[in-house]
């Protein structure tokens, strides 16, 4: 006799005796169907945070332990190495195919993300869960430090002094004797078990300080997990998140806002980047270097004369001559360069830096088409990719309007960095352009002359590009500004670092960095979360949770 070894699948009448049993055998499978729906919740679970989560409550300092952080880092970075992979695979030989799948799953890379995440996770919770139960809100600090060994021998002391009664978490304990009548009480909201969570969450805030030496000790512990040639950049990325979110809640505590602010900071940090691509190239990444060259369309060699003219007033004619042996080097311009090495004056010709172009005045227009095209399949990748893997169900409900939604995207982010660069080379022509013009009067001051070629007059130039960013959506300019200011931040700290105006932080850096950055940042999520980014959220609530 064969029997139904499917939980999922109805029995027949024969199986079970005739039709009479149908009923309790259709029950019994609604039965094993609710299970299984309930362990895929819990399985899903274990690998993504659902919103409305509740708040942890912590007795001890051995919950503290038991509430580790099980973490999502490997997979995410195992995910986005594979992904980068696939995007060159066509590049690869097939034979070194299979071993760099295995290398960006398995590397180093994945567990060394890994492990400072979880770190991290497991470090900052543990810390901020046993700050109230070490040092109580109701006791005076000399108290605390003076019980703190008395109270470490017995666990069961911390479930009565952790918390003050004064605190918000008081509403939730037991009434008392001498509460009021539930008649008399006021009428609470209704709210759904999500909603209360994440009120429970907005209003469950410890001391501030706690979250912010929890957030910097587990920061400062857990880059070192991370290889030297990755630590800085993480670093920068945290400290300004920290800067942002304690930004946005000094702001609105003390009720003040800078208009287009990140309009501003962008153009800051653009400024202060240009000016070290031009005159302090050791002052950025040789990559980011490298990038700007590329973005920028400007022969290295002109970047390279146009700075020792300004910083030593001589140039190294291995440059000139390599200008001047392009095949794309139209004729008017060979007679502007040689006239330029007859006269010398203190920057490098225009027609250097546009060798295939004789009107300064057509180059910023090719530049802007140029750049254009080289970076609409790179926006439109970064506008349509999270598109498709984030709002699926949007685009299958109104796929049109989304369509045109990613396509204007790209369209106005292909835009801003072609305006940025046409800017930047028209601001350069036409500085040179007024030089030589003014240079024939004799009644101008030298003054004059000598500001329009001078080291601000390259600062200036980045400042005004910066404005470019107003034509990306608002909602995109904060990042762009977040993106591009600890470039910015780390040329002006070596620049003033080589001029003696600021210490060195040697091996140590990247820790201390990541150490300040943390502690701002998880100040901000612990006390005031919607003052982070909405990525910057996201993402601490699923590693960190409402904790």
């Amino acid at each position: 006799m064969t029997t139904n070894t499917n939980p999922l699948t109805l029995p027949s009448p024969s199986e079970q005796g005739g039709k009479h049993s149908l009923a309790p055998s259709s029950f019994d499978n609604l039965v094993v169907l609710a299970n299984y729906e309930e362990h895929l919740r819990e399985a899903r679970k274990m690998v993504w945070r659902d919103r409305g989560e509740p708040a942890v409550e912590i007795h001890d300092l051995w919950e503290c332990l038991e509430h580790g952080a099980g973490t999502l880092a490997f997979a995410i970075r195992s995910g986005v190495n594979l992904i980068l992979l696939f995007a060159r695979i066509r590049k690869v030989p097939r034979k070194t195919r299979i071993s760099l799948m295995q290398h960006a799953l398995f590397g180093p890379d994945s567990f060394r993300f890994g492990a400072m995440l979880g770190s991290f996770v497991a470090l900052y919770r543990f810390l901020l869960n046993a700050f109230p139960l070490l040092f109580p809100a109701n006791i005076p600090i000399l108290l605390n430090l003076r019980n703190l060994t008395k109270r470490l021998t017995s666990a069961s002391d911390f479930r009565h002094s952790a918390i003050d009664d004064s605190t918000p978490f008081s509403a939730e304990r037991g009434s008392s004797p001498d509460d009021p009548p539930a008649t008399l009480r006021m009428r609470a909201a209704r709210l759904s078990s999500a909603a209360q969570a994440h009120q429970t969450w907005l209003h469950k805030r410890s001391a501030r300080w706690h979250s912010i030496v929890a957030g910097a000790v587990a920061g400062g512990v857990a880059i070192s997990f991370e290889s030297l040639s990755r630590r800085k950049v993480v670093a920068q990325q945290l400290f300004v998140r920290g800067l942002q979110g304690s930004y946005n809640a000094y702001s609105e505590m003390h009720g003040f806002r800078v208009p287009h602010g990140d309009v501003l900071v962008f153009a800051l940090s653009c400024a202060q980047i240009m000016y070290g691509f031009l005159l302090h190239p050791d002052t950025l990444p040789k990559s980011y270097i490298s990038w700007i060259n590329t973005a920028g369309q400007i022969p290295k060699e002109a970047v390279s004369i146009n700075r020792d003219m300004i910083r030593t007033g001589a140039f190294n004619p291995v440059d000139l001559e390599r200008i001047l042996s392009r095949p794309d080097l139209h004729p008017e311009n060979v007679t502007a360069l040689e006239v330029w090495r007859s006269t010398q004056p203190p920057y490098c010709p225009c027609a250097g830096s546009h060798p295939h172009i004789a009107s300064c005045t057509f180059t910023p227009i090719d530049r802007f088409f140029t750049v254009f095209r080289w970076t609409l399949p790179i926006y439109g990748a970064l506008h349509v990719v999270p598109m498709l893997l984030f709002k699926r169900k949007a685009v299958a409900r109104t796929p049109i309007p989304m369509a045109f939604r990613a396509g204007w995207g790209t369209m106005r982010s292909a835009a801003f960095l072609g305006v940025f660069v046409a800017l930047y080379q028209g601001y350069f022509c036409a500085a040179q352009n007024a030089h030589r013009a003014l240079a024939r009067r004799p009644r101008i001051p030298q003054w004059l002359l000598a500001a329009l070629v001078s080291k601000p007059s390259f600062w200036l130039d980045g400042l005004l590009s910066g404005l470019s960013v107003l034509i990306e959506a608002k909602h995109r300019r904060g990042e762009l500004a977040m993106y591009v200011l600890p470039k910015g931040l780390e040329s002006a700290w070596v620049a003033a670092r080589g001029k003696g105006l600021v210490f060195r932080t040697g091996k140590h850096g990247s820790a201390l960095l990541t150490a300040i950055g943390m502690g701002m940042v998880m100040s901000t999520y612990q006390n005031d979360p919607q003052h982070l980014s909405g990525f910057v959220r996201r993402i601490l609530y699923q590693f960190i949770g409402p904790n």
